[in-house]
């Protein structure tokens, strides 16, 4: 490898980018010379430290590589732990149906049919690739995800992936300043990008891999996804389309070579996806679909307190509905696809994550395709529906294809 590219991918690099947002590297000093702990029992005085006489000094933090860290500036150990949320679960699941039930789910469809294929094949890519995230002497602030591969960074990805195609979907539909939105796109791209170096996850190449492939995919993908948005919602035959695709997608995922949670997070953005599309399509053949009184672009309206109440209200139960759907999704799918294979489902559940453990891996992926459909499904479909019902759903909501 070019030395350039080796510097870029060197654990040395994530040191120097933690050292300079404040994260302390505390070295091995001669045992004589290392602070005494805390208490008598060899804790140090958080509690967390390790024997007396390893050469450490007091008051640190332990990663599992046993490299002793601190915090210095905890402004920027905040910003990125809350940058780095803008890349996971939680976000998606919060952010998505509050954009179509609150703001537009004609582009929020397209949003989320490019975010998904931006994962499938960033995610593919982790897995044929199959380089390992930063190591030693790179410290990692964060466990979660350490499981996965680190080349290309799907965070970096959708960093650029959701911001950007937010603003390119909504320029023409909507009336607002294109410098501010740019701005903000490009400041949440930042956060998210440098805190997933700065918590030792990803090296810089990771990142910068990540930024080109996310662009090359974009500049098909944007008008593609675009076009095929329609093309499902109208399309009499969509259903059949989608639901083979998805399967096929997840069957046929590349092999990993060991056991990763990268496959099942695949199956949940291509289910979400899917259930979506089928939800859009179902409200476009019952005719709940129409058009607009006026053609784009829109003033953008900004809410009233009473907007605003209808608003939380929506939000909060939807949100409340999706939690149940997946609790009763999940445990019916899982039971009965457990049933289907002749497997206990406590036994299958406790039993441990190999490549080899063939039947829990066509259950978990099973459960998901069926749960995140579903999720899909009833934030597009059922759930606004329910709103309408309720006379708390966005007026312009049956305006948007």
């Amino acid at each position: 490898m070019h030395p350039f590219l080796e510097y870029l991918k060197s654990p040395e690099l994530v040191v120097k980018v933690q050292e300079y947002f404040g994260i302390e590297y505390l070295r091995k000093v001669p045992p004589s010379k290392a602070a005494k702990p805390a208490h008598g029992n060899g804790s140090t005085a958080n509690g967390k430290g390790a024997p007396p006489g390893n050469g450490y000094t007091a008051e640190k933090k332990i990663d599992d590589n046993d490299n002793a860290y601190r915090v210095t500036n905890y402004f920027w150990y905040v910003l990125f732990i809350v940058g780095t949320e803008l890349g996971d679960e939680l976000f998606y699941a919060t952010f998505i149906p509050f954009w179509f039930w609150n703001i537009d789910s004609a582009v929020g469809r397209r949003v989320v049919m490019l975010w998904s294929a931006i994962m499938y094949v960033g995610q593919s890519l982790k897995d044929i690739i199959r380089w390992p995230r930063p190591s030693y002497p790179a410290a990692r602030l964060q466990k979660k995800w350490g499981l996965e591969y680190g080349m290309p960074s799907t965070h970096a990805m959708v960093s650029v992936a959701i911001p950007f195609s937010v603003l390119i979907y909504t320029y023409d539909r909507y009336i607002y300043s294109m410098p501010v939105g740019l701005a903000i796109a490009c400041v949440w791209c930042a956060v998210i990008c440098v805190s997933r170096v700065y918590l030792g996850m990803h090296s810089v190449l990771d990142i910068v891999a990540g930024l080109l492939l996310v662009v090359l995919l974009m500049i098909p993908l944007i008008p593609i996804v675009d076009r095929l948005d329609l093309v499902i919602v109208t399309s009499r035959w969509s259903p059949i389309f989608v639901l083979s695709i998805s399967i096929l997608l997840i069957v046929f995922y590349p092999d990993p070579g060991k056991w990763t949670p990268t496959r099942g997070d695949t199956a949940l953005t291509v289910s979400v996806c899917a259930g979506i599309e089928l939800g859009a399509w179902l409200h476009y053949h019952l005719g709940e679909f129409q058009q607009p009184a006026q053609p784009p672009p829109y003033e953008i309206i900004w809410p009233s307190y009473s907007m605003l109440g209808l608003l939380l209200l929506r939000t909060v139960l939807g949100l409340c509905c999706i939690v149940a759907s997946r609790a009763f999704a999940k445990s019916i799918s899982y039971a009965f696809v457990c049933f289907i294979l002749g497997r206990d489902k406590n036994e299958l559940r406790q039993s441990e994550d190999t490549l080899e453990n063939k039947n829990k891996i066509i259950v978990e992926l099973s459960y998901k395709l069926f749960t995140y459909g579903v999720i899909g499904f009833n934030t597009q479909y059922l759930l606004p529906s329910v709103f309408k019902l309720l006379n708390i759903g966005r007026p312009d909501f049956y305006t948007e294809i």
